[in-house]
């Protein structure tokens, strides 16, 4: 469809915003909905860092959230949720307990601490802010990928991770898209070259379309079997769902991290995919609900390619190279 961005917003209802720090080397991103959505997760990594995920259980009460959280920071990025909550808040929304509001913003966190950006904040993380900044910055147009929000201090075992984002319409006109910050201790690039796993599922040159290499390269490669990782997304559409559904689609949102990064879900990353619908549209057949989890797992192999493609170095000593730093011109 003609007025698809390839981004998150291209599902109605939903608005994206980032608060981005080149010298911490992080930041967070937030995702608002107009309304509450229908939400659930599923958590792969190892290592997993998060907040509210719990409540996202299929078995558990709350089932609509007002936004969600990605962002940098390890166990202190934690505090950003706190500042979309703040927004929240400020806005009037959040879950009706008595005369109480509370703003549901469930969070994961990836691992950047390490990255080269200066991690001397003192006694109170920057993060709550951050989260604050990122809510304010929320809107439903064009957004930033690469390193930018959450996906500011991403890394890979190859070139510099970052933020990325694509979007699908299913055969009945359901939307579907998926954003995601790519810090993973595997790689999205195929042995030392230019190609990206997600190949097969390019649109559009979206990351290069230099399509697959001749010899597949399939040697383990980490960025450090003592460094924490972490690769964290959402995945949203407009399709009438419910949390089972929302979390059976967060699943097969998971099938597109193993088929853009090699490995995933390891010991040390923290894999962690939300999936929500904002219910714009009824949906009642299987087939169109397990259309969207095909779709799902695409997409977000196609977010994942972007995030590293669109990558930029940090600007600080140390900093690890980024795909376009060593490919780009040799990829022309």
């Amino acid at each position: 469809m003609a007025d698809l961005l390839n981004l998150l917003t291209d599902v109605e209802g939903v608005a994206v915003g980032h608060s981005t720090d080149l010298t911490l080397g992080s930041g967070v991103t937030a995702i608002v909905f107009d309304e509450p959505a229908i939400a659930s997760c599923t958590v792969l990594g190892g290592a997993p860092g998060g907040r509210d995920t719990a409540l996202l259980d299929p078995a558990m009460t709350v089932d609509a959230v007002d936004g969600l959280v990605l962002s940098g920071g390890s166990a202190f990025g934690l505090d950003a949720a706190g500042g979309v909550q703040a927004g929240l808040r400020e806005m009037g929304r959040g879950l009706k307990v008595g005369d109480a509001l509370v703003p549901i913003a469930p969070q994961a966190i990836l691992f950047d601490l390490i990255n080269g950006g200066n991690k001397d904040w003192g006694l109170h993380s920057p993060y709550r802010d951050m989260g604050y900044a990122a809510f304010k910055a929320a809107n439903k147009g064009p957004f930033a990928l690469g390193s930018v929000g959450a996906g500011t201090g991403a890394t890979t075992a190859t070139v510099k991770g970052g933020l990325g984002s694509a979007s699908a319409v299913s055969s009945r006109g359901y939307r579907i898209a998926a954003i995601v910050a790519v810090n993973a201790l595997g790689s999205a690039t195929i042995g030392d070259g230019p190609h990206f796993w997600a190949a097969p599922f390019e649109q559009n040159g979206e990351f290069g379309g230099l399509g697959m290499p001749q010899v597949v390269d399939s040697r383990l490669r980490l960025k450090g079997t003592n460094i924490t990782a972490t690769t964290i997304g959402v995945v949203v559409t407009d399709a009438q769902l419910t949390k089972a559904e929302a979390h059976r689609l967060s699943i097969c949102a998971h099938d597109g991290f193993a088929r853009a990064l090699l490995p995933t879900h390891l010991p040390l990353d923290g894999d962690t995919v939300f999936a929500a619908s904002t219910g714009r549209h009824t949906r009642d057949d299987m087939p169109g609900f397990m259309e969207l989890c095909h779709l799902a797992t695409i997409i977000m192999a196609r977010a994942i390619a972007r995030g590293v493609y669109e990558a930029t170095a940090l600007p600080v000593e140390g900093g690890q190279v980024a795909w376009r730093d060593r490919f780009a011109k040799s990829a022309i």
